[in-house]
């Protein structure tokens, strides 16, 4: 299965002077392209066997800070992610030919930040943030249908549901981001920002 890529190509007369900007500008490109859901990625992550891992999340906000996404703390990517405070993020938007590909160091947001964040949620969310002990074995779907049921009748729509002290975000502050644009005949376009000294650098990279 082969797709040619015939999209516009990337130059470095086009980029911005800094990545979050680009991302900006690339991912109102995808939401008026109708991509589904741009805001999901793939976060990968590290454990201490060195294996990595990875699992589709999504991104929540992003500015000069870097790119924010929350989690139960206590779930693979929260406890890996704490011991080894790196990852990798990426953007698939297959339908307009274009990745974006994030390397940086993540960092717990503050508590004020998850807050106002998980008040946004829907009601049910809330309540699954309580009744998923999340990447822990399970016996039965029915055990976490019962406890979700039990927290729903605890906190009716309705009325607050604080947030579990074992849930939160993490921002990724980049140290590198890829823009890929694909191009005819494999030749893609490739250019990564690299944080420098006072700003960032810009490479192109062999496709």
């Amino acid at each position: 299965m082969r797709k040619q890529y015939r999209a516009h190509g990337l130059t470095e007369a086009e980029l911005a002077g800094d990545p979050y900007t680009q991302f900006a500008h690339w991912f109102a490109d995808a939401v008026n392209a109708r991509v589904d859901e741009p805001n999901a990625m793939v976060v990968s992550t590290a454990g201490a066997d060195g294996l990595p891992s990875s699992r589709t999340v999504l991104l929540k906000s992003y500015d000069h800070r870097g790119f924010v996404f929350f989690t139960n703390y206590g779930s693979r990517k929260g406890r890996e992610l704490t011991e080894r405070p790196h990852a990798s993020l990426l953007f698939p938007w297959h339908p307009i030919a274009r990745q974006v590909i994030v390397a940086g160091a993540a960092e717990r947001v503050s508590r004020e930040e998850t807050e106002a964040y998980f008040r946004t949620r829907p009601h049910g969310s809330r309540i699954g943030a309580w009744a998923s002990e999340q990447s822990s074995v399970v016996g039965a779907r029915e055990e976490l249908e019962h406890r979700y049921e039990e927290l729903a009748a605890r906190y009716p729509e309705g009325t607050d549901v604080p947030v579990p002290p074992h849930w939160g975000g993490f921002r990724v502050v980049a140290r590198s981001v890829e823009f890929w644009q694909g191009r005819e005949n494999r030749l893609h376009d490739r250019l990564v920002y690299t944080a420098a000294e006072g700003g960032w650098t810009v490479r192109r990279l062999s496709p």
